[in-house]
């Protein structure tokens, strides 16, 4: 049985992508899986799969931080090869991000071969530095490829869970009746300023008949404080949702940032979105990835701001009085984002 160690780490971008390609994979893999400690994938991985931990960062700071990085990567990637020797890896899986750094330099001393998935429209600093030296690189948005010249690349699209394609109802605790219903997402860290955002305008849109989902994230307490909003029937609020994919194929209207996640969500929801790019993310990749959904006529790009401007407002009321949400569903239609794993998995298979 050919043993895969799967190395991804941190956030739900770069963890659930490859949950959801493990999950895919049929008993003739044996799976272990490398992380750090103190991420999502300590509450995740190890209900399923043999979790290592080693510790490894970026080489952000100053001259000294970046020495103690480096001396760290250095020692992560002499374990991650005695890893490799120990427990008989044939192959192994990356999404990116630090802990893909040493993965993939010991898969290189060992002769092992390495598929990376990149899954963001502009490649991690990881990706970018050391895809050239991995046997493939997946791709989830065509235009990363610009930024990997050298590397063998394939476009796949991004996995996401099964249940993503199995037609489902709404959850009971969904607000029942006609009105629009308007999921708000702000991925696995939540966004306390698109929170605020779509706060100031709540009022305006339960007024409207609006039905409002609003997964606020762990770090936003507002609405404990906030019971007259949060009384409202029409208006749930929760931190996360294990049942998004059911939530995103009933939904009217999407507002989320865009992450690869996300972005992989809705295209295969086909569920038509406002897309808020988190101004600070790495390279600007989030504002990428917006446009190459927003390509498709899938989705509307509207940049953060102050909360008490009226652009979130104007673009949702444009779209509602327009009937343009159908017209966005059906342009989400000529995107072909299915079997991912089965692309990825085919590139597994003739690297090992």
């Amino acid at each position: 049985m050919p043993r895969l160690l799967i190395a991804a780490s941190g956030t739900g971008g770069h963890i659930y992508p490859a949950l959801s390609f493990a999950e895919s994979l049929s008993n003739s893999w044996e799976i272990e899986w490398l992380g750090v400690p103190n991420r999502l994938e300590i509450k995740l991985v190890p209900k399923k799969y043999k979790l290592t931990k080693i510790k490894v960062g970026g080489l952000q700071g100053n001259i000294f931080r970046k020495i103690f990085a480096f001396s760290n990567l250095v020692l992560a990637s002499i374990r991650v090869s005695i890893l490799l020797r120990q427990r008989n890896i044939n192959v192994i899986f990356t999404t990116g991000g630090y802990i893909s750094a040493p993965t993939i330099l010991a898969a290189k001393i060992n002769g092992i071969p390495i598929l990376l998935h990149e899954s963001n429209a502009i490649p991690g600093k990881v990706t970018r530095l050391l895809g050239r030296f991995c046997d493939h690189i997946a791709l989830g948005i065509p235009l990363a490829s610009k930024y990997l010249k050298g590397c063998r690349t394939s476009l796949t699209g991004t996995p996401v869970r099964p249940e993503f394609f199995l037609d489902q109802s709404l959850p009971h605790w969904v607000p029942q009746g006609e009105g629009l219903l308007i999921v708000v997402m702000g991925g696995s860290q939540g966004a306390i300023k698109m929170n605020e955002m779509v706060r100031n305008i709540l009022p305006w849109l339960l007024e409207k008949g609006c039905r409002v989902i609003h997964l606020t994230g762990q770090n936003d307490c507002f609405y404990k404080n906030f019971n007259k909003l949060n009384n409202h029937a029409n208006l749930v609020t929760r931190q996360f949702s294990n049942e998004i994919s059911a939530i995103l194929q009933n939904a009217d209207l999407a507002i989320s940032r865009s992450g690869s996640g996300a972005i992989s969500e809705l295209m295969v929801t086909k569920t038509p979105s406002i897309l808020i790019p988190y101004p600070t993310s790495a390279d600007q990749h989030q504002e990428l990835n917006a446009a190459f959904m927003a390509g498709y006529g899938g989705a509307v790009i509207v940049h953060q701001h102050d909360a008490n401007k009226h652009i979130l407002k104007k673009t949702i009321s444009t779209l509602i009085d327009s009937n343009s949400l159908n017209e966005m569903k059906s342009n989400m239609n000529n995107c072909d984002y299915i079997n991912s794993e089965l692309k990825i998995l085919d590139i597994l298979n003739s690297i090992s």
